[in-house]
């Protein structure tokens, strides 16, 4: 196949285009416009093997059509996109604009080229503030209501891809709604646990990059946002993926649209962790005590966010391998030692 990956250098994209290197032989055009993406990262990759990449920004529609016709793509992975929720409530017509507009591009653009694969990167925010969840967790089925423009955003857009998969015989999506992303490449050298990539966003928000962040010493102390919350330990529980894995089931979603409908998956462990767990975890794995202070919950915030993950492991036979939360921690923290020696 002729695969392209749209914000291939960034976090998520990286680690699907290096399990899609190293497993298949599918011709790879990464597509990014490194305003978040690491360059570095396309040199990591092409030591696996070689592929093509093309420095582009969506909002090149001409060019994006273009670039589909060039390399005959037929299946996109799509994950380019901005995700910082506050910068969302901030800014909203740049999501709207990179996110949604830009997607729609991406769509007619696929359309009108043959593509006959789209695989999303969307977001449990599409599910908003859920109250009354079931024990079993959010499931694909819970209403959608987001509580913020970088939500509402992923939400249009899976209206779009929706919408036109109806109106086009041939054209097939899967959408992967995203819960609580974290770690790095599960790569071992001499027996020992050496990512070639992970997350360099920089301020990054996420908790599990944040707490390893402390524990290399490139943040002083971090903060614990309420606990008072109606949990075991009081804090935020949530439901962490390692992104090997999250990668893992992209590359299924190639396979599984050959022979199935367009569908919607949530991508979770069907578990949580409280925030302190996290952090505890974090100070076993690297033996190091850093400082944690108590903050006034965040607006929004909800108590427990846990996916029901039954859909995706009865339909795509989706098996995680990584969902220990101390190998995620420990990846992440060994990246984050790889990133402080750089």
């Amino acid at each position: 196949m002729n695969i392209l990956i749209t914000g291939g250098a960034g976090y998520i994209g990286a680690h699907v285009a290096k399990q899609l290197l190293e497993t298949t032989e599918h011709n790879i055009v990464i597509l990014d416009n490194l305003s978040t993406g690491i360059a570095r990262t396309l040199d990591t990759l092409h030591s696996i093997r070689e592929f093509a990449f093309i420095n582009l920004d969506l909002k090149e529609f001409d060019k994006i059509c273009t670039t589909l016709k060039e390399y005959q793509i037929d299946t996109i992975i799509h994950f380019a996109a901005s995700i910082v929720v506050p910068e969302s409530v901030e800014n909203p017509l740049k999501y709207y604009m990179n996110n949604t507009v830009n997607t729609t591009n991406l769509i007619r653009c696929a359309v009108a080229n043959g593509v006959e694969r789209f695989i999303f990167s969307s977001t449990a925010a599409t599910y908003g503030e859920p109250v009354n969840i079931s024990e079993n967790g959010i499931s694909e089925a819970y209403p959608t209501e987001p509580i913020n423009p970088y939500g509402m955003s992923k939400l249009m857009s899976e209206r779009v891809l929706r919408d036109t998969a109806k109106a086009h015989d041939g054209f097939k999506y899967v959408i992967f709604r995203y819960f609580n992303v974290a770690g790095a490449d599960i790569h071992y050298r001499d027996d020992m646990l050496e990512p070639r990539i992970g997350q360099s966003f920089p301020n990054a928000t996420h908790l599990i990059k944040i707490a390893s962040e402390c524990a290399v010493g490139k943040r002083a102390k971090m903060a614990i946002f309420g606990d008072d919350f109606a949990t075991a330990d009081g804090t935020g529980v949530r439901d962490y993926i390692h992104v090997d894995d999250l990668a893992d089931a992209h590359i299924r979603a190639i396979e599984y649209l050959e022979t199935h409908p367009s569908d919607i998956f949530n991508a979770g462990y069907g578990k949580g962790y409280s925030v302190k767990e996290v952090i505890n975890t974090m100070k076993e794995v690297t033996g190091i005590n850093f400082q944690v202070d108590i903050a006034e919950r965040r607006a929004g915030d909800p108590a427990t966010l846990i996916s029901d993950n039954s859909k995706i492991k009865s339909l795509m036979h989706w098996t995680p391998k990584y969902e220990d939360l101390k190998l995620i921690c420990k990846s992440a923290y060994e990246w984050e030692k790889r990133l402080s020696e750089v």
